[in-house]
């Protein structure tokens, strides 16, 4: 769910050595994982209360690295320490190039790893292509269902919304919702937010792009919708942008040991955010993403306090 902009390739040499500065040269296996003290944070579904913890793995960008069977070994790491450290939910969509087989590359290495939670989405037009389409993104994960599939960036959604209630309906699929990024046909949205029984929606937010604050998530809480949060950080400008300024001392106040959990804090702290999905491509980072869903979360005054201070950078 983010804008269409295509990543420098990759060579073989440098997937090479990003994994032996990883580690992920090695075979992908069990191991043990590091002490985790405080129970991760999760969100209710609210059409079903099934809880979700508050920080997912997206795959845009990242997982899309082709059939190079390094590349899909790294990938395959980054799950198994978003898995080990408490995540579940992964999305993706048939727009990601790669990506989906990189998934479904990664869950068989991986054992098929049951905490699982599956997202995906329909892109494509007419609606008379949303069931075959769907069906090639379930053979590309390797998984039996899909959790919840959503209609990417609104296309098409008058076809794909009675497809997907089918699909729920007749246990094909648990969760129906819709997305869109970087405040696009927000209007749109809220109509159909208002008028369609949806279970999720997915929008763009964090610390400085907040127009969803204004009228989406009010109206998910509303309406009792799940979200999920897409370009938690900007596809990493925002990162690049913090990233040159020492964190400040007062985010140890919530457990905070990175900029990205400080960020991801700001996010999940709002009552009306199930889920943040960030991306990355090294294993550290899936851990340390899913570390800001434990321990203490910003209240209101200190959510303001990392608007300013990010604001001023």
């Amino acid at each position: 769910m983010d804008e269409i902009i295509k990543a420098p390739p990759l060579s073989r040499r440098r997937l090479l050595g990003a994994l032996v500065a990883t580690g992920a040269a090695a075979a992908v296996g069990p191991r043990i994982s590091a002490a985790q003290p405080d129970a991760i944070i999760t969100r209710p579904i609210p059409s079903t209360d099934e809880k979700l913890p508050a920080v997912g793995l997206g795959s845009w960008i990242t997982f899309n690295v082709g059939y190079d069977d390094v590349a899909r070994a790294s990938c395959a790491e980054v799950m198994r320490d978003f898995f080990e450290a408490g995540g579940r939910l992964i999305d993706s969509s048939p727009m990601y190039g790669s990506s989906q087989a990189t998934i479904g590359y990664g869950l068989y290495t991986l054992g098929k790893p049951p905490a699982l939670f599956s997202a995906d989405k329909v892109w494509t037009s007419p609606g008379s292509r949303g069931p075959p389409q769907i069906e090639v993104s379930r053979k590309q994960w390797n998984v039996p269902r899909f959790d919840l599939l959503q209609v990417h960036n609104l296309l098409a959604w008058k076809e794909h919304l009675p497809t997907l209630f089918a699909m729920k309906a007749s246990g094909q699929l648990r969760y129906v919702g819709i997305t869109t990024s970087e405040g696009r046909r927000h209007r749109d949205f809220e109509q159909i937010m208002r008028t369609q029984p949806l279970d999720f929606v997915q929008v763009s937010y964090n610390v400085l792009d907040r127009e969803a604050e204004a009228r989406i998530l009010p109206l998910a809480q509303e309406r009792g919708m799940a979200v999920i949060i897409n370009r938690p950080f900007r596809q990493g400008a925002l990162i690049d942008r913090v990233a040159r300024h020492p964190l400040p001392s007062w985010a140890g106040e919530i457990g905070c040991v990175s900029w990205a959990q400080l960020l991801l804090k700001f996010i999940i702290a709002h009552p009306a955010v199930t889920c943040a999905i960030p991306a990355t491509t090294r294993p550290a980072h899936a851990r340390e993403n899913v570390g800001a869903a434990r321990g203490p979360l910003p209240d209101k005054v200190m959510r303001q306090r990392i608007e300013s201070l990010v604001e001023q950078l």
